[in-house]
């Protein structure tokens, strides 16, 4: 296990070095310029030049993605052409927004997608697995921005229930985070007014956000569970004797959990790399938003550092996934 571990980690090295080429050449492509993006109409040509110099973009191309790999390699990811601040500064006020958003989504997404698969695959043909197919076909193909918007329009606007934009409410001047994330702030603080605040307003980017993985995972959940209770081992424990609770949660279930562990650990991986659509929808300033705003200003320092940053972080949850196959099932090693 250790070695397995270890040599997913230095794999992780030549992936993330094939990913900032990309993206450097990728931020490169892009039409205009930052100093043309941060100057509007002042771009003089004086002007432009002067930014250049500045951030070393009047150099050649292999230089700056030489003097970015060395910053990169010292820990340094670079300084914000539109802030003016470090980057791994803004990731760190921005990535726990995301953090509470995707986690908020995937335990939505497993605490309704797995027990409705479950449910659909023990009632298989029957109206109940029908429904549970359509179900999750609408919530794959409902875009999320779309959902997003009616949600919105039905629970903020028309019902008045739930807050539409913003992580907290802009009038709380008296709440002071100290990690950012704000539900845990809220909770050391016992701030119980600031705690249900954010999460008043956590509920609808989660629920749209939420929307595919659930059907996805319920969907993965159904066929599992129909493959493993067809298993002979299924079978002995039932001829045995055992209580239908315990076969099925004991030899079923959790052998079927295994593609569901793969697809929930992808799932979070891409929720977790920043959900544009939903946090742009809902004014949710998290890394998702953070990188609309980069690619608008050509901020090349910040998708740079905020890609590879993504990038290391979706390499290391699946990580996590494959070590927890050993936990699951006992019978599984890496050798």
């Amino acid at each position: 296990m250790l070695r397995f571990v270890v040599r997913r980690l230095l794999l992780l090295v030549p992936i993330l070095i094939g990913l900032s080429l990309l993206v450097f050449l990728w931020t490169r492509a892009l039409p205009g310029s930052p100093a043309e993006s941060l100057l509007g109409e002042r771009a003089t040509p004086a002007a432009v030049a002067a930014i250049k110099k500045q951030y070393g973009l009047d150099e050649p191309v292999h230089e700056q993605y030489w003097n970015y790999v060395k910053e990169t390699a010292s820990g340094h990811l670079g300084v914000s052409i539109a802030s003016r601040r470090l980057v791994t500064e803004e990731i760190k006020q921005k990535f726990p927004a995301t953090i509470e958003l995707a986690l908020a989504a995937m335990f939505l997404s497993i605490l309704l997608g797995v027990p409705l698969g479950f449910l659909a695959a023990k009632r298989y043909g029957t109206p109940v697995d029908h429904a549970s197919l359509v179900a999750s076909l609408i919530g794959i193909s409902v875009p999320i921005f779309f959902l997003a918007i009616i949600l919105k329009y039905i629970f903020a606007v028309r019902l008045a229930w739930l807050p539409s934009v913003g992580r907290i409410d802009v009038t709380n001047f008296e709440f002071e985070p100290r990690t950012n994330f704000y539900i845990l702030d809220a909770i050391l603080a016992r701030d119980w007014a600031t705690l249900r605040d954010v999460l008043e307003h956590l509920i609808l980017p989660a629920v749209a956000l939420g929307s595919i993985p659930l059907a996805i995972i319920a969907r993965i959940t159904r066929a599992a569970v129909l493959d493993v209770q067809s298993e002979d081992y299924v079978r002995t424990a039932r001829a045995k004797g055992l209580a239908p609770r315990i076969v099925d949660r004991r030899h079923i279930l959790r052998n079927a959990l295994l593609p569901v562990t793969t697809i929930i650990g992808l799932q979070t991986g891409l929720l977790l790399s920043g959900a544009i659509l939903t946090e742009t929808v809902f004014a949710y300033p998290g890394v998702g938003s953070w990188l609309r705003d980069a690619i608008f200003n050509r901020d090349y320092p910040v998708l740079q550092g905020g890609v590879l940053f993504l990038a290391a972080v979706f390499v290391l949850v699946n990580l996590v996934v494959d070590i927890s196959y050993a936990i699951i099932n006992p019978r599984i090693r890496y050798s």
